[in-house]
């Protein structure tokens, strides 16, 4: 038998927040599947990190700097990866931003519902449920032209779980699955399946966030894990990303795609 070829071959790319983390991840995998992937982050380093680190192992790379925050820069930055490569083929929307926009914070804040800031919620909500829909607006019409596309947004345990002190996340997070079934059942008829992660994984936000506030022993994320891990961003959420970016998920859409060593089942 010959050499199996690459997945994702020839396709074009866009992910969101890939400077590092998961969005990192997914954008190394992608490219080592053949894909041409437009990595974009607000930093204007990571990016580049990441480019070289695709262009090292023969891949094709394009970096875009850009603040999800934005409206004008997510859609520049698809016009970006149409101009360079020629189309749009999968999106990935990872990237969320915590705080304000005045003030930007590694993770989000610990308040309940009764103290919530109208300042965070709005940031939180614009840098992950509207920088989604901008962007999948954006590439709707390409992939629509295109005769279809795969976008792959990011939701997350805690809106499911409904965990405390983190409402504007947890909201933003089940808003995204809600735009994610809608949009799947409007667009499914010009072939573009969209799809939702809802990784169980580390992070930066979640490496952040022990920093400063270590679990007690005995408590530690993985413990409530039935496999008894947390996940690993490029051997456990960038193959389940690759599935849902390749041929083999086209009869999957409007799904969340439960990524999380079985944490959901945790009580």
């Amino acid at each position: 038998m010959g050499a199996m070829m690459p997945r994702l071959q020839d396709k074009i790319a866009i992910v969101t927040g890939a400077g590092r983390g998961i969005g990192r991840a997914i954008a190394l995998r992608f490219a080592a599947e053949g894909a041409c992937v437009t990595v974009a982050s607000r930093s204007a380093d990571t990016v580049e990190a990441v480019c070289a680190a695709i262009r090292a192992a023969d891949g094709r790379a394009l970096g875009v700097t850009c603040d999800v925050a934005d409206k004008r820069q997510i859609q520049s930055l698809v016009a970006r990866a149409v101009q360079e490569f020629g189309a749009v083929d999968i999106l990935v929307n990872n990237a969320q931003s915590f705080g304000t926009s005045g003030a930007p914070t590694p993770y989000p804040a610990r308040r309940r519902v009764e103290d919530g800031l109208d300042e965070e919620w709005e940031y939180t909500l614009r840098t992950g449920l509207m920088a989604t829909l901008w962007g999948m607006q954006a590439a709707f019409p390409v992939m629509k032209a295109r005769g279809g596309g795969k976008i792959i947004n990011f939701g997350s345990m805690a809106g499911q779980r409904g965990e405390s002190a983190t409402a504007p996340y947890n909201a933003t997070k089940e808003a995204i699955r809600a735009l994610t079934r809608t949009a799947a059942r409007e667009w499914g008829r010009y072939r573009i399946n969209v799809n939702v992660i809802n990784p169980a994984a580390r992070s930066n936000a979640l490496d952040a966030f022990h920093r400063d506030h270590p679990p007690p022993p005995g408590t530690e994320d993985a413990a409530h894990i039935p496999l008894r891990r947390l996940g690993d961003p490029l051997n456990d959420i960038a193959p389940a990303a690759l599935f849902l970016a390749s041929t083999d998920s086209d009869y999957v859409t409007g799904m969340t795609l439960m990524v999380d060593g079985g944490l959901l089942m945790h009580a």
